[in-house]
């Protein structure tokens, strides 16, 4: 009993996560055209038609943009919280009353034999989630979209086998970025935007001590960012704390604009 963990797309152009386990599949968020999710799903050998779900994190449209089309064209259910519902309502369109579920943050449902803990995250949206997903004795999970890791956010967290876990921004790219205001670099490094490049190592040093030992950087800003930046920043400081990076803890990447890699979690 294995879980499939696949980032199609993670930035702050549109985000995409795949999660297979068992005959349950899984798509955290579609924040890109829904053709540009279906012909990436289908490039790592998943049919559209054969998604149990779209799990929806907030309303935002980097993470909903493709969600209505989905859902219309497969006959796809939809889970969300219903704050998200009415937020994300007149961007995704209408949702056959079939396909539209409710759950409640912080309690878990069941799709399949899958566990999923939809858990809150600190955002500015109507009241944004990050998932956990149990199967077979192996978890998985998303951490993105959160100005702050928060001690229960760890506790959630804690000895899952794989994280997308968000590395947005570096402070120096942002505060020299002329093309944002005031208003809005304020907004991001606010507890209710999303975690740096060093915040995000910070948490990496938490969720390791709980048995942590895959880390997949995600949702980076495209502006305020880099790959190579923030994989420096975060393996820079995680070897200054004596961990050694590929052995105490593996940090991959998840790409803004291409999938990436797939990793297999289980037999």
């Amino acid at each position: 009993m294995k879980i499939t963990f696949c980032s199609l797309f993670s930035g702050s152009s549109g985000n995409a996560i795949y999660i297979g386990a068992g005959d349950t599949h899984l798509l955290v968020d579609a924040g890109l055209p829904g053709k540009t999710v279906s012909e990436a799903l289908s490039k790592i050998g998943v049919l559209p038609e054969t998604l149990s779900a779209i799990l929806v994190t907030h309303e935002h449209s980097d993470h909903v943009k493709g969600v209505g089309v989905l859902s219309r064209k497969y006959r796809i259910p939809v889970y969300a919280n219903e704050r998200t519902w009415q937020a994300m309502e007149k961007h995704v369109g209408a949702i056959a009353p079939a396909c539209r579920r409710v759950f409640e943050s912080g309690e878990t449902f069941y799709i399949g034999g899958v566990s999923i803990l939809p858990y809150l995250t600190s955002h500015d949206a109507a009241e944004s989630v990050g998932y956990r997903i149990d199967y077979g004795g192996h978890s998985v999970a998303t951490a993105t979209d959160m100005g702050v890791f928060s001690k229960k956010t760890l506790q959630v967290l804690a000895g899952v086998d794989l994280l997308l876990l968000e590395s947005n921004y570096d402070p120096d790219m942002l505060k020299e970025n002329e093309h944002y205001s005031q208003r809005l670099k304020t907004r991001i490094q606010s507890r209710y935007g999303h975690l740096s490049n060093s915040a995000c190592t910070g948490a990496i040093l938490e969720l390791q001590k709980t048995g942590v030992r895959h880390i997949v950087l995600g949702h980076l800003s495209q502006e305020n960012n880099s790959p190579e930046l923030a994989l420096q920043t975060v393996c820079g400081i995680l070897r200054e704390q004596g961990l050694c990076v590929g052995e105490d803890v593996c940090v991959g990447m998840a790409w803004r604009d291409r999938t990436g890699d797939r990793y297999e979690i289980g037999k």
